[in-house]
């Protein structure tokens, strides 16, 4: 008689997770390839030296098996998670987001990323692929996780976008230093005449204060881009977005005579301010650097039932078809100073928020930047 799997063993190769639910668990006896046919010794070695934790959930959403691996990731014995909600553990905010984008009707897996609460009541981020499960048996719907701790890789990615926008900073220094420059000459004439006992205050006041408030502008949105990303999604207005990423970069179009027009009527949608102007800095700016001669940028605004679309087209020479595929390789570009890494960045992004970058080549001159939101 085949030996009884044991409970704390995950079934490797088969559509069906081990899990409490005993006929679940007797399903995998006819795989002659799984880890339940290995030694206890080992399933046990490889639950605790696994850098990801198994975890089964019902259709509430309350743990009912969680393997060994879950203590040294998270501190937590399985004992003691098993019977609580996934609400008590993760990030207030990330619930939202996962309540949003999670598809209870699919049977594939879905990937999140989320802040996991550990034992010493600190978050951690973590990597979480879901899968939707049916008990043959009894019909009953499981939920079966894998997560990791991604905390070292999710710290890399701030510190490589962090020397990105440092970098982006010190490339617009030139246009910015000019568009400050205008208005402090003007501030100098102005007081230079009222010093010399001229009339009309009033009007000069007023002038000087819509130069200073250029000025601050400029500098409020080049702080912007110096300070870390956060995470905290909700709706956002498409349109102040893309109107505070012109601030910064009109400067530099300045200088190359470009004009950045909007085409398209107000747009909302949920999302994180800071990575999405981020995003928005990063293709704006691609498009300037790509336009040899003066033209115009044209950012467009499209929404449909099921999405919302922002086309960035330019006037430049356009990208060759043989390496649109490879924009997006970390260290691949088409500019002589380039890292490659803007379009990385940009992507890593738009995934945290289940968007996504299409490049298409302009029929008459030019690329378009497409960047779809999911609805």
């Amino acid at each position: 008689m085949e030996k009884e799997p044991n409970k704390d063993s995950i079934e490797q190769n088969s559509a069906i997770v081990i899990s409490p639910f005993d006929n679940v668990l007797s399903s995998s006896s006819n795989h002659n390839n799984s880890l339940a046919n290995l030694p206890e010794f080992i399933t046990n070695w490889i639950e605790q030296n696994s850098s990801e934790f198994f975890s089964i959930w019902d259709k509430r959403g309350t743990g009912v098996y969680f393997s060994k691996a879950v203590e040294p990731i998270l501190g937590f014995k399985p004992q003691e998670l098993i019977g609580k909600s996934y609400t008590e553990f993760i990030l207030p905010e990330d619930i939202e987001y996962i309540r949003k984008d999670f598809n209870k009707e699919t049977f594939t897996n879905q990937t999140f990323n989320a802040h996991i609460m550990n034992i010493n009541h600190k978050y951690i981020w973590c990597e979480s692929k879901v899968a939707k499960m049916k008990d043959p048996i009894s019909g009953e719907h499981i939920y079966v996780c894998t997560s990791r701790d991604i905390t070292d890789k999710k710290e890399t990615e701030e510190m490589i976008i962090r020397s990105e926008k440092m970098s982006i900073a010190g490339q617009l220094a030139a246009g910015i230093a000019h568009e400050i420059r205008n208005p402090l000459t003007s501030i100098k004439g102005f007081l230079q005449l009222l010093q010399a006992g001229v009339n009309r205050k009033d009007v000069y006041y007023k002038i000087m204060i819509d130069e200073i408030e250029k000025m601050e502008t400029i500098t409020s949105e080049l702080l912007f881009i110096s300070k870390p990303l956060t995470d905290n999604k909700k709706q956002e207005s498409i349109l102040q977005m893309i109107k505070d990423v012109m601030e910064l970069l009109r400067p530099q179009a300045n200088l190359k005579n470009i004009l950045i027009e909007i085409v398209g009527e107000e747009k909302f949608i949920y999302c994180d301010k800071s990575q999405i102007k981020q995003v928005l800095i990063n293709i704006l700016k691609n498009a300037i650097e790509a336009m040899e001669d003066a033209g115009v940028i044209t950012v467009t605004l499209k929404e449909s039932d099921a999405e919302v679309r922002i086309d960035i087209a330019d006037e430049g020479p356009g990208i060759d078809e043989e390496v649109i595929h490879k924009l997006g390789e970390p260290f691949f570009t088409t500019k002589q100073q380039g890292t490659g890494l803007g379009l990385m960045i940009t992507k890593q992004l738009l995934e945290r928020h289940n968007a996504k970058l299409e490049i298409l080549q302009n029929e008459v001159k030019g690329s378009t930047f497409r960047i779809i939101f999911p609805k």
